[in-house]
């Protein structure tokens, strides 16, 4: 189970991971916790429509291919876009980053419930970058993760499900970003990538790489998939893609917590599972 904070967030965080491993056989659900309102048109190739837009409507078109893509499964918890305040700007009532955090854990509860998850991704503790969706995002799914397999708590949300291991995934960190800037210096690029402006200043603890450069070409194509918000000749796709298959062919995760022996580094977010004896999840209708 992968949570996100917004469409188009599941194809620009540990997407060719997600398409390696449903290729794989695994079943991979992403749970994109709000539906993207406040997003407006960003890229410049794909004109805004005359009279008004129905902005989820739009988001909710892109995320469904997107997920076709990446062949996994989506859905939705239910919240609304905070938007990306300035200057102070207070939340918008009613958005995600206001919600009750217990009530919003408990939705979270019932899904991880319901989807049987070995293994949960969600960002750090910094959102992987300072938006209020991807923190709170982040926030109930540590709390979900502890809260899942406890019968007491959530009651009303199915039999507890205890996931095993809870990652961290990472875009980009500044040690892909170097490395791609000197592999394009090398090449005598007269454009250097530049890393994008959301992307962490702090260096996070890799503990687990997973080899996906094969996924990169289909994680792209579900980026691609967001027109609204992708430019394709925009800053996501400033690296060539076989340059980053050679440079850094791997997505890489931080292991927040294991509830299975683990060796690190790691190259697999189901190391330590099948030895503990976990069979893969049903397949659940409805998600």
């Amino acid at each position: 189970m992968a949570v996100h904070a917004h469409p188009d967030d599941e194809s620009s965080k540990g997407a060719a991971t997600t398409a390696r491993y449903a290729a794989e056989g695994v079943d991979v659900l992403v749970v994109t916790c709000t539906g993207g309102e406040r997003g407006s048109f960003l890229n410049p190739s794909c004109p805004r429509p005359p009279g008004p837009v129905d902005m989820a409507t739009v988001r909710a078109r892109e995320m469904a291919r997107a997920r076709r893509i990446l062949g996994v499964r989506q859905t939705w918890l239910g919240y609304r876009d905070s938007g990306l305040p300035e200057h102070g700007e207070p939340l918008p009532a009613g958005c995600f980053a206001r919600a009750d955090p217990g009530a919003a854990t408990g939705r979270l509860v019932r899904l991880i419930r319901r989807f049987r998850p070995h293994v949960v991704t969600t960002y750090d503790e910094d959102g992987g970058y300072p938006h209020p969706d991807h923190v709170m995002a982040h926030r109930i799914a540590v709390a979900a993760f502890e809260a899942a397999g406890d019968g007491g708590a959530h009651p009303g949300a199915g039999p507890p499900w205890q996931p095993l291991k809870l990652y961290y995934n990472h875009g980009s960190h500044p040690e892909r970003s170097a490395a791609l800037h000197r592999a394009l210096l090398r090449r005598g690029s007269t454009a250097p990538y530049a890393p994008l402006p959301c992307e962490p200043v702090r260096r996070p603890d890799i503990t687990t790489r997973v080899p996906c450069a094969a996924w990169f070409p289909v994680r792209d194509r579900a980026l691609r998939a967001h027109v609204s918000q992708v430019d394709p000749d925009g800053v996501w796709f400033a690296v060539p893609t076989p340059l980053q298959q050679e440079v850094w062919p791997t997505e890489d995760y931080t292991l927040a917590r294991s509830l299975v022996p683990v060796a690190l580094p790691e190259d697999d977010l189901f190391a330590g599972v099948t030895t503990a004896g976990a069979g893969r999840p049903p397949v659940m209708a409805g998600m």
